[in-house]
């Protein structure tokens, strides 16, 4: 069966009327809820959140009203997934599976026959190429562990037997020096009767305006999964690599309707429209800094040379030209780089904006923006940089957990039909 011909985006009319959702669902590391808004904009009725962060409680729940059934908030469960042990005394596993007890048996017993999905999109710091040389031991540990949270969250499935389960993690957790995460996880799910897939993907072929690689995992349990969806290859689960429906956007096209903003600068309407200041080097650099060039530029400048030494350095030993992408702006006509946890700070990758009018790198709404969050999507606390940046760079964008919802919720609709 090939790709092409399943990855079609649903139809409005999939998305279920007024009152019926077409599946329930758990966002498990939910964060700030972008895997969540995805969910509730494919039609679903999401029961909760689960995440240990509690700054993210209020920027989740007060963005993420359900639209059907009772339109009631998703709850939010600060909890961490962990087994409490003695070597290990802040996992609250027990608590969390007396909540998820009652929340998800009262749903299946409120709305019988819509399927569960649970959506496991675990923190992805553990499987990034950040220096082991540059953490703390405490934090090397906390990386340790935090790659045993998939098996975790299997523990949690074979529990609960959701019908459907998503999964989106960096490109990078599939590299063989994780010892085979991934795989074990798909493994992990095949022992216990689904069939799942797995593929590589880029955000930018499923209409969001940001080049993001990402890891794709797809389950749906084997006595309900449609045989038509099934690769008869190698019988795993067709994961599309695009959406067709959705034609490629530029940056220009997702952020080019916000107003204009200076460093240090906050519009007094839009919600996070705030950019982080600069310094008068930093805003000298802007001023020679084209759209979509590298900072090759700033060697040979109208106010001299405004390269970092340390970069001329390290160029010098190595003899080629390294952090090509540091003060530099986005192109106007193409997706963005990868949002990161930095993208407000223009010394940390290719985040200036494509303006050559507006000397700063792009604010909180525009990084939002490119991940595909709504306008109206407001991060809290308003007047804070730092924490908003990092939920905005960890997010799952909405529109892939929208596409990749809806694809699982019409492998088993084929079951039904069939």
């Amino acid at each position: 069966m090939s790709v092409e011909a399943t990855a079609q985006a649903p139809e409005s009319s999939d998305l279920g009327g007024r009152g019926r959702p077409k599946f329930l669902a758990i966002d498990f590391f939910c964060g700030a809820g972008g895997t969540t808004r995805g969910l509730l904009d494919a039609g679903g009725y999401v029961i909760a959140g689960v995440d240990k962060e509690t700054t993210c409680r209020r920027t989740y729940v007060e963005n993420n009203r359900n639209h059907l059934l009772d339109g009631a908030l998703p709850a939010f469960l600060e909890r961490d997934i962990f087994e409490r042990t003695e070597d290990y005394p802040s996992g609250q596993r027990s608590e969390l599976v007396e909540e998820l007890d009652v929340l998800i048996g009262n749903a299946r017993r409120s709305h019988p026959g819509v399927p569960l999905l649970f959506a496991v999109c675990a923190p992805c710091q553990p499987f990034t190429t950040l220096s082991r040389r540059t953490m703390s031991p405490e934090r090397l540990a906390k990386r340790e562990k935090d790659r045993n949270l998939l098996q975790c969250a299997a523990d949690l499935i074979e529990r609960y037997r959701p019908e459907l389960v998503l999964s989106e993690n960096v490109a990078g957790i599939r590299d063989p020096r994780y010892g085979g995460i991934w795989d074990g996880f798909a493994t992990e799910l095949s022992r216990i009767g689904y069939a799942t897939g797995t593929r590589l993907i880029c955000v930018s072929a499923f209409g969001i305006a940001q080049y993001r690689k990402r890891s794709i995992l797809i389950g749906a349990r084997a006595d309900v999964v449609a045989s038509t969806t099934i690769d008869e290859s190698d019988g795993r689960i067709v994961v599309p690599d695009r959406d067709d429906a959705s034609p490629a956007k530029s940056v220009a096209e997702v952020i080019g309707h916000l107003p204009k903003l200076g460093a240090g600068e906050v519009h007094a309407e839009v919600p996070n429209h705030r950019t982080r200041s600069l310094s008068a080097l930093n805003i000298e650099r802007m001023k020679f800094a084209r759209p979509g060039e590298t900072n090759r530029y700033m060697a040979d400048t109208a106010s001299g040379d405004l390269s970092l030494e340390c970069h001329r350095r390290v160029n010098a030993r190595l003899a080629q030209r390294c952090f090509n992408d540091v003060y530099t702006r986005m192109s106007a006509d193409r997706p963005s780089p990868t949002i990161t946890t930095k993208c407000h700070s223009i010394s940390n990758g290719r985040f200036g904006h494509y303006d050559m009018d507006q000397l700063r790198g792009i604010s909180l709404r525009e990084a939002a923006a490119l991940q595909s969050f709504p306008d109206d999507y407001v991060f809290h606390p308003v007047e804070r940089i730092e924490p908003i940046a990092r939920m905005i760079g960890n997010a799952v964008p909405p529109k892939l957990a929208q596409f990749f919802a809806g694809y699982l919720v019409r492998l088993i609709a084929g079951a039904a039909r069939s």
